[in-house]
């Protein structure tokens, strides 16, 4: 095992793109019943759909959920 864990001496993966699509089901199952709806990564960015049609975005999908958490806070104060 080197240093960082891995098998065979190979490179320590960053993010995969199946990591990303899972963290993204995820926040579907968590926000899809507060409006939040059409996931997605396209392009490296993460980018979910209020049900205003405000299109709300993040860099990872960790980004993406403080996004929502920020605009739900907003929204819940209206």
């Amino acid at each position: 095992m080197t240093a960082a864990g891995q098998a065979g001496g190979s490179q320590p993966r960053g993010e995969s793109e199946v990591g990303k699509g899972i963290a993204l089901a995820e926040l579907d199952l968590m926000w899809a019943g507060g409006g939040y709806h059409g996931f997605s990564a396209d392009g490296g960015t993460c980018s979910a759909i209020t049900s205003a049609g405000d299109v709300l975005t993040g860099g990872t999908p960790d980004a993406l959920n403080l996004a929502i958490r920020a605009h739900w806070a907003r929204e819940a104060t209206r």
